[in-house]
């Protein structure tokens, strides 16, 4: 699946599309933290444009508003990388800085991913927006069979209207169910917000035994210690059970 295979599937009307490139100083002046962070952006953004803007005026949902958040509009962006680019960190950044919730595409040697954030209003910071969560993010990997029924499930008057909040939380659920097909190889939608939050928290799990289990492999490699490896291996036999659950709850 191409970035363009992605934003077609979306279906945005024509009143909805800006087709203008973000100029990197509104990142660097709004996302940049640290001067590492500031080389990053002026070394490994190729191009970054603002496709469209969903907002009451351009798709007739309404905005939503309370004490945690506020979302006026939803911005879809596509953002080109070069190959010594550090994605992650990049799009989070991208994320950071952008005062509506972001739909990003991003195209790297060509791989294709795309990320979804929630933001709420700062604590510390009035009038500043922050991120409300993990960033959820796939990689759409060329002929996965998933591919075909996510791209269905983005299409834009297919999602709730209530308001914008509700229509990206519906994406949000999507991108999860194919991050779990990813897994899994199928592509299931959960059924309500009780299964949704299941399978996030299964997703997290999922995530961080992974983590700990590439580091003890990595661990066990260098032991040189019988019985500390005995014991590390027993840990990896412990772990790897509870992906297998995680994995299984997907």
């Amino acid at each position: 699946m191409t970035a363009d295979d992605l934003l077609a599937a979306l279906e945005i009307p024509a009143e909805a599309r800006v087709g203008q490139r973000v100029p990197k100083k509104l990142l660097l002046e709004n996302g940049a933290p640290t001067a590492a962070d500031k080389r990053q952006i002026s070394d490994g953004i190729d191009e970054l444009q603002w496709v469209a803007a969903l907002k009451p005026s351009t798709v007739g949902v309404p905005v939503f508003k309370d004490d945690v958040r506020e979302y006026l509009e939803i911005a879809v962006l596509g953002l080109t990388l070069r190959e010594q680019a550090k994605a992650r960190r990049l799009v989070e950044l991208i994320h950071r800085a952008i005062p509506y919730p972001v739909l990003l595409v991003r195209t790297q040697s060509g791989a294709v991913a795309a990320s979804l954030a929630h933001l709420r209003w700062s604590q510390g910071e009035a009038g500043r927006m922050v991120l409300d969560g993990t960033i959820v993010e796939v990689a759409l990997t060329a002929g996965h069979p998933a591919n075909a029924p996510f791209a269905a499930s983005l299409r834009l008057a297919a999602q709730p209207g209530s308001d914008l909040l509700a229509l990206y939380q519906r994406w949000v659920e999507m991108f999860e169910a194919r991050a779990a097909a990813g897994l899994s190889g199928v592509f299931r939608p959960a059924g309500d917000a009780a299964a949704a939050a299941r399978r996030r928290q299964a997703l997290a799990d999922h995530a961080m035994l992974g983590d700990e289990i590439a580091s003890l492999r990595a661990q066990a490699a260098k032991e040189k210690q019988m019985n500390r490896l005995v014991e590390t291996n027993l840990r990896l036999r412990q772990l790897e059970a509870r992906l297998a659950s995680a994995q299984a709850s997907l």
